[in-house]
């Protein structure tokens, strides 16, 4: 049987690695050796459950979303991690890091973010912990996200607009790098997705893993079986794919679908479709596929999600699609805002921009009506409001 979760040195396949600067060659190190000790230890697991039943509010519910299951003919679950605390899965992996940061004696805490759904964990999380908190943001995401960004200070957090490259998640990360770099003795960098150098991927997808453990007994429970046809989740830099698919992606009776976001169109500029599109090269620290021109520079992506615009995918999820283990579908945007009303008109539930690429992609699958299908709303739509009212002409016609 393949095994397609990271081996001892982070790789998947030929993807993942730790590609990074001398500086911080010790920091990165250090935190290889004790990752796995402290997140299987017996005192971790305690008080990280504890924190995910009565602060964050797990488990999160695994809904039969009746009216949607109609429109496309098969049994459709909606793992609803936007009931969490502060509003997606973020959380989950913000808490388990921040305990790990504060076994291993660090005192500052930085994050990068995109939609802002990290940084306000991360916020959320070093105010709970009594620990400083700087997050990088792109300023095109501080402008189009500015309500977690004003979240973010309410929580104490110092947030630090960057404004190199196209000012998106990218270049937020860079910057993040580069602060580490400057201050690897006190600092903990908590990485919000499966990116980033070992073991950085491993260590968030086992985080999130806490989504698919909770699936497989509540599908149990509801269907008799532990496994569902389907997973379906949206890809960015991909935590949240990786803890819906991580107790499932060595079972391949299990189908994996992966939305990535096609923005205007996979043969426009204006995409951050990375694994339909990217060719093998390394970024952030780790080997992967990146949307890269000729000469291997990084082309600057595009996505109306703030948290899909990332030009790199995590090596797990580079592996799955080299693999043929998963199946990759680009969402444009303008099928994400459709499926998102979809979403709010059929069950009452307004998705973040991101889930709602997923949603998307069930358009694009043939069911059997004996199909069991899980897909994972990563995060709730309070944050995209004012993008989805800016859309509102395409359905104000619509009942």
């Amino acid at each position: 049987m393949k095994n397609y979760l990271a081996d001892s040195n982070g790789y998947y396949g030929e993807f993942g690695g730790a590609y990074v600067p001398e500086i911080l060659h010790k920091c990165v190190e250090d935190l290889q050796k004790t990752y796995l000790t402290v997140l299987e230890s017996e005192e971790f697991k305690k008080e990280y459950n504890q924190l995910l039943r009565d602060y964050v509010g797990r488990p999160s519910p695994l809904y039969l979303a009746k009216r949607l299951s109609e429109r496309y003919g098969c049994k459709i679950y909606l793992k609803r991690e936007d009931l969490n605390h502060t509003g997606s899965h973020k959380i989950n992996n913000a808490i388990g890091q921040i305990l790990l940061a504060r076994h291993i004696g660090k005192t500052r805490i930085i994050a990068e973010t995109g939609a802002g759904q990290h940084g306000v964990a991360t916020a959320t999380v070093c105010a709970l912990m009594n620990m400083e908190c700087i997050v990088y943001m792109g300023k095109t995401d501080v402008e189009r996200q500015h309500i977690n960004v004003e979240k973010m200070k309410m929580l104490g957090a110092t947030v630090i607009p960057v404004t190199s490259g196209n000012m998106t998640l990218k270049d937020a990360t860079n910057e993040a790098i580069r602060d580490w770099c400057c201050n690897p003795s006190d600092t903990f960098y908590i990485i919000g997705s499966v990116v980033g150098p070992h073991p950085y991927p491993d260590m968030v997808s086992r985080l999130q893993s806490v989504i698919s453990e909770e699936i497989k007994k509540q599908l149990k429970e509801q269907e008799g079986r532990e496994n569902p046809d389907y997973l379906v989740a949206c890809v960015g830099g991909g935590s949240n794919a990786a803890g819906t698919i991580y107790h499932y992606v060595n079972n391949e009776e299990t189908k994996i679908v992966l939305a990535e976001a096609g923005g205007k169109g996979i043969d426009t500029k204006f995409t951050a479709a990375t694994i339909y599109l990217g060719k093998t090269g390394i970024i952030h620290g780790s080997r992967t596929y990146v949307i890269q021109n000729e000469d291997g520079q990084i082309e600057e992506p595009y996505s109306i999600s703030a948290g899909l615009d990332y030009p790199g995918i995590g090596p797990i999820h580079a592996n799955l699609a080299a693999q043929k283990r998963a199946s990759i579908l680009p969402v444009n945007d303008d099928e994400a805002i459709e499926a998102a009303y979809e979403l709010t008109r059929l069950e009452g539930i307004i998705p973040a921009l991101e889930s709602a690429h997923a949603i998307a992609a069930l358009n694009k699958i043939n069911f059997k009506s004996t199909d069991v299908v899980v897909l994972t709303v990563s995060g709730r739509g309070d944050k995209d409001i004012e993008v989805y009212l800016e859309h509102n002409s395409i359905h104000k016609n619509q009942n």
